[in-house]
């Protein structure tokens, strides 16, 4: 953990002007200092690359953060993590020797690991994993457990036990956990969460969210990749155990969580063996999902989990959402994305608003089908708050339409602050549960069963406020 260091402005120079710029931070007793910009210190505040911190008593900086895993989704956002302006260092861990060299010698990435083991014995703060689905669970306990602070691709869990354990070990041990949900940044997200803010939905009567993302594209090269021989077993993944992209859109913006679930499945027909019993660790034979949820608020949510479906939407991003209010609803289809509301004249196409630039697509990742690729090459739209990023991150590659910059910029500041980021455990929670017991569901002929409710963060808790200043 980075220690505490005292301090005030008039402490360091006459006016309340330090007689140097520097970056100062405290480990294991030594307190070392690393240049900072000379513009960095304006009016009594610290300006940190962009980041303007005022008033400030407790400096923490210089963070080292582990990336477990190298696969293509891991190093999109290396980078990132290197630029941000509270990093000290990115270490990577990677249990395959070829893979660990080739990415520390194409990120000039000074100390790798050989395992997660080896990595959770290291002096880093926080770790970043990027490993299998099904193994996120274990793999965010185990650094939990070893003091690290936490950031884990999505989904949380592949069990409502572990779901639970995570949470556990967040609150005894005092430490940040997040979950990378990218739909959390997306477009309609921002926009919906905004209006929603304002009144302008009026109260939310049906949700309906969807992660239509087929096989052939990207799938099979990911799975293969990250798993090898036994990639089948992997890819066979029931859809509703990765159902954060879709449930999170909908919670991200009215804050509620689901209470009842019921689930159907398509049966798969494909000749590949992925989805079969016997052909996968979960003897799912369901390439296909569809649950209908009761919310905690009284509205109703449809989630639809396809991986064997023609389809691909705005941009050729795999996820969408529509919501439906009292006063008005945001609705989303293939090709465009509008507003409307109880006033007939009231019918805004938000299409081009909601847009995000195109990028040039690197020669990274050449593995990959060109969906997924292209996924790790989108830019920002309009409705992005693209002010609240550091500096750094100008020019630098972003992904799933726009949000890789600030999932990192949240976790590196959460950490940093201490206090909890959007995508916080007990929303991370919100998010993978209902999927989990939704497949239960369904092996049970689309019996209504009932969800966990794993609560809220207790009183101790800051909550991060991402878009504003930052007061850490």
């Amino acid at each position: 953990m980075i220690g505490r260091m005292k301090w005030s402005m008039r402490s360091l120079g006459g006016n309340g002007h330090p007689p140097c710029s520097m970056r100062i931070w405290k480990r294991s007793g030594e307190l070392r200092f690393r240049s900072l910009p000379k513009n960095s210190i304006i009016n009594n505040s610290l300006k940190i690359r962009g980041i303007r911190i005022q008033n400030r008593s407790d400096l923490f900086m210089g963070l080292k953060i582990g990336v477990v895993g190298s696969t293509g989704f891991a190093s999109a956002f290396i980078p990132l993590y290197q630029a941000h302006p509270l990093v000290e260092e990115v270490a990577v861990a990677e249990l395959i020797p070829e893979r660990r060299q080739e990415i520390a010698e194409r990120y000039n990435i000074r100390r790798t690991f050989s395992s997660l083991d080896e990595l959770c014995k290291s002096d880093v703060d926080a770790i970043a994993i990027y490993t299998n689905r099904h193994l996120h669970g274990p793999h965010a306990i185990q650094a939990l457990r070893a003091g690290k602070h936490v950031y884990c691709a999505v989904p949380m869990a592949s069990s409502l036990e572990d779901i639970q354990t995570i949470l556990e070990e967040v609150e005894q041990r005092d430490l940040i956990y997040m979950t990378g949900e990218t739909s959390y940044y997306y477009p309609s997200a921002i926009y919906c969460r905004n209006r929603f803010k304002k009144g302008d939905f009026g109260k939310i009567v049906h949700a309906e969210a969807a992660y239509l993302h087929d096989m052939t594209h990207g799938f099979y090269d990911a799975y293969q990749h990250s798993d090898g021989v036994n990639w089948k077993k992997a890819a066979g993944l029931p859809p509703m155990y990765y159902p954060t992209h879709s449930v999170s859109m909908a919670i991200s913006v009215t804050g509620t969580y689901a209470t009842h679930v019921a689930c159907l499945g398509y049966v798969d027909q494909h000749d590949d063996g992925v989805f079969k019993a016997g052909a996968n660790y979960w003897d799912n034979p369901f390439s296909n999902q569809t649950a209908l949820m009761r919310m905690a608020d009284g509205s109703t949510m449809r989630i639809n989990e396809f991986r064997r479906v023609g389809w691909i939407g705005v941009g050729e991003r795999s996820v969408h959402m529509s919501l439906y209010g009292t006063l008005g609803s945001y609705e989303e289809q293939a090709n465009a994305q509008g507003w409307t509301s109880l006033n007939s004249e009231d019918i805004t196409d938000l299409t081009e608003l909601l847009a995000c630039s195109e990028a040039p697509i690197g020669d990274e990742h050449d593995y990959l089908h060109q969906y997924t690729r292209r996924d790790y090459y989108s830019c920002v739209s309009k409705v992005h708050p693209v002010h609240r990023l550091p500096d750094e991150f100008k020019g630098l590659r972003n992904g799933h339409a726009g949000s890789h910059q600030f999932l990192v910029d949240d976790f590196v500041k959460s950490v940093s602050a201490h206090k909890l980021p959007p995508n916080h455990a007990w929303n991370a929670a919100k998010y993978c549960a209902p999927g989990l017991v939704a497949h239960q569901s369904c092996l049970r002929g689309g019996e209504m069963l009932s969800i966990p409710d794993f609560g809220s963060p207790s009183a101790k808790w800051e909550y991060l406020n991402p878009d504003g200043e930052y007061s850490f």
